[in-house]
């Protein structure tokens, strides 16, 4: 490793940073922590809150692609600025009270922003004006925040990528990347122009403010000639710290006189116990071995020490992150226990696992008073994960936020006890929408997550999603059973301990002895002797089955709809299931979710199936009309035995967020009335409501989920309510899992 490319430069960093000559080469994770402040016993008490989500669209209007990408504050924390890249403007929200944020208009910037940095008086925006790869061009724009009017455009000599601000207003840095085009060459470097670094010296009027072009060729062992910054951030002492993402390399700059103090290669990592197969199962049993960091952002978190967020760009991606002290390099390292984070939490896209898996691309750093937090954020995971930082010890996990999707722009305001989160994905027609999340430090345990999982025999966190069925154990009050659906292959059992909070998966069963084990498991209920009825739901290709299964998963039989019903499926069948009573009197009720071809509209069938007999008849249930302003369709989620002939169903619209207007329980009696075979007059069945579900969702402040799918009564008459995560697929991979009170509360008996 070397230290620079001038003794002197790297003299001038030690007595810039007050470091003693001769410090170790390889450094220590003591060296790092000694720095930081002291533990304060009793500091794990304060938690993160999320208290508003704001879409960004409402800035423009809802047809719009608006996206928030890198975000900032003003000094007094009360106006939020985001870059909106695809819109081509940058936005301003208005955050004097964090709890209801407002849109606060949006200013064009002729070109696509890629980062902002506020100083007292200035925005100072990166734009990228590039006509291709290879005539990269772009400006700094210097907008005035008491008239919002650009008053200066600084030429950056190429594509800027990140902008930093030194704390004492005196510098602005400038990553100018001059990004590779991935499809020449297979994305390999070199891909001329190199980027460069650019310090913008802020003296006088922005009209007077002067540049000055630090080369960074020369420097990486990769692609010497290439060099592509990606991100800068810069410290009390004005040094900047610069990411050579593709390059894997670090890079640390004196912003008075331009000289290199240090650079480094980031290092590879060896991983073990990750999922590295993209086989819709997560498996924590895969390898990499060398894996180059590739870091995109970068945070000090003293005058000597930086995180990055090892994302990888082009062929790494260390799926973690980590501390390095400007001068001695690598001091501490995630290793797999970012990726573990995900996977305990539900939030695991394992889609990605070939590629860079959770993808952590934001980091930032906060000194909240005596206490020190570092924010890592995932990209393909949607959450941040806060570590709490203290002396003599490695990074303590503190916990994890829940985002909306793709999250990119990570901002602490400790002078506001606040935390800011901007999301990129914008997607109207799946109904998620780029949004600026807000979170507040308060006394007292956080409402999420609301359920994780322990560990599997290996010492590994067992890996679960996409929760889509609940029941409760029939003797045991502090006992359920959940159910993935088909987004996971191997379908399985899922054993919940609901006796702490958050709720715990603390063991998994495997489904065995099925035909083909393709089952899309959206019902769940326990016999009498134990075992589990499980309804699976069909769709053009896969049948709509009645499963029976033993208490140790093994299937006994599996079930199809007579013929002449089956012919009349839509891509929407079983959705809910439901037991009552035992041996020759048992009887097993299924819900559809939507309506089929021989269904009037606005009504779905209820199935009864009695096992010793075979047979099947049905009753009709009506729906309630669509009521979203987005339209979409109103389906049944779940179906419960509440005991005395009543039940219990989930209806819904399949809307999310600001869109989501339907999400209710109703119960319904099938006492005295009889069900028709298919093809006669099935009798309707009359419900009554029992609660509404959107004030439940919606109190989280976050993103609203669409998906409440399983719903069950436990033994100790208290009834539990899940939502589906699809997998963090096309979603924000939020799982909210709800104690929604007892019996009595909810269904007034």
């Amino acid at each position: 490793m070397t230290f620079s490319k001038s003794t002197l430069s790297a003299a001038l960093a030690l007595a810039l940073c007050g470091a003693t000559p001769g410090i170790s080469q390889a450094g220590t994770a003591s060296n790092f922590f000694d720095s930081l402040a002291p533990f304060r016993p009793g500091a794990n008490a304060r938690m993160f809150e999320r208290i508003a989500t704001l879409p960004v669209y409402r800035n423009t209007d809802a047809s719009q692609t608006s996206v928030a990408e890198i975000i900032d504050a003003t000094k007094d924390g009360r106006t939020l600025i985001y870059t909106d890249s695809p819109g081509k403007r940058i936005g301003f929200i208005d955050i004097a009270n964090p709890f209801d944020p407002k849109v606060d208009g949006v200013l064009p910037m002729g070109g696509e922003p890629t980062s902002v940095a506020i100083a007292p008086r200035y925005a100072l925006v990166g734009v990228n004006t590039s006509a291709s790869f290879t005539s990269p061009s772009g400006k700094l724009a210097v907008v005035d925040l008491n008239t919002r009017a650009i008053v200066a455009e600084l030429d950056m000599q190429g594509q800027p990528d990140s902008v930093a601000l030194s704390p004492d207003g005196r510098y602005a840095a400038v990553a100018v990347e001059n990004e590779r085009d991935e499809d020449v060459n297979d994305g390999d470097l070199p891909q001329e122009p190199s980027g460069h670094l650019m310090i913008v010296d802020i003296k006088g009027l922005p009209g007077t403010w002067q540049t000055r072009k630090v080369d960074l060729t020369g420097l990486a062992g990769i692609a010497a000639d290439d060099a592509e910054p990606e991100y800068v951030d810069i410290n009390r002492r004005n040094i900047a710290a610069v990411t050579l993402q593709e390059n894997n390399h670090l890079v640390f700059v004196n912003l008075r006189d331009g000289s290199i103090l240090n650079h480094y290669s980031m290092g590879t990592v060896d991983l073990d116990q990750i999922d590295t197969v993209e086989d819709d199962v997560i498996r924590l049993t895969g390898s990499l071995a060398g894996v180059r960091r590739e870091a995109d952002a970068i945070t000090w978190i003293d005058d000597m020490h930086v995180a990055t967020a090892n994302e990888g760009d082009w062929k790494g991606g260390s799926r973690g992150w980590s501390v390095f002290n400007m001068m001695s390099g690598l001091v501490h390292d995630a290793g797999n226990s970012y990726e573990h984070i995900a996977v305990r939490h539900g939030h695991y896209p394992e889609n990605r696992s070939e590629n860079k898996g959770s993808e952590p691309e934001g980091i930032d750093f906060g000194q909240y008073g005596m206490d020190g937090f570092l924010f890592v954020g995932s990209e393909r995971g949607n959450f941040v994960a806060v570590y709490k930082t203290a002396r003599n010890a490695e990074p303590k996990f503190l916990q994890l936020l829940p985002t909306t999707a793709s999250p990119e722009g990570l901002k602490a305001l400790p002078q506001r006890n606040l935390f800011i989160v901007s999301t990129e994905l914008d997607d109207a027609d799946l109904g998620l929408r780029a949004s600026v999340n807000i979170y507040r430090l308060k006394l007292g345990a956080a409402s999420y997550p609301t359920i994780v999982s322990g560990n599997d025999p290996a010492g590994n966190p067992i890996p679960w999603s996409a929760l889509s069925a609940l029941v409760g154990d029939k003797d045991n009050a502090k006992l359920l059973y959940g159910a993935h659906d088909s987004y996971y292959k191997e379908p399985k059992l899922y054993t919940i301990d609901v006796s702490s909070k958050p709720a715990r998966i603390t063991s998994t069963m495997p489904l065995t002895n099925c035909n083909t084990c393709d089952y899309d498991i959206e019902g769940l209920a326990q016999r009498a002797d134990g075992g589990f009825w499980l309804a699976s739901e069909g769709n053009n290709s896969r049948k709509n089955l009645l499963i029976r299964a033993t208490a140790a998963g093994v299937v006994q039989q599996e079930i199809p709809l007579p013929p002449s019903l089956d012919a009349q499926k839509t891509t929407n069948g079983f959705e809910g299931v439901a037991v009552v009573g035992s041996g020759d009197g048992e009887r097993v009720y299924v819900a559809f979710q939507r309506e089929w071809k021989d269904d009037p509209q606005g009504h779905v069938k209820l199935g009864r199936y009695t096992p010793s007999t075979g047979d099947w008849a049905f009753y009709r249930y009506p729906l309630d009309p669509v009521a979203s302003p987005a339209g979409g369709w109103v389906g049944l989620s779940e179906l419960t035995y509440l005991g005395n002939d009543r039940f219990a169903v989930i209806e819904r619209d399949n809307q999310r967020g600001d869109n989501a207007a339907l999400k209710k329980l109703y119960t319904f009696s099938v006492a005295g009335i009889t069900p028709a075979a298919h093809g006669g007059t099935l009798p309707e069945l009359v419900k009554q409501p029992a609660l509404d579900l959107l004030p439940v969702l919606q109190q989280p402040k976050g993103w609203v989920q669409d998906k409440p799918e399983g719903l069950t009564l436990s033994a100790g008459g208290r009834v539990y309510m899940v939502t589906d995560n699809d997998g963090v697929d096309e979603s924000t991979g939020e799982t909210q899992f709800r104690d929604l009170g007892s019996r009595r509360r909810v269904f007034g008996f």
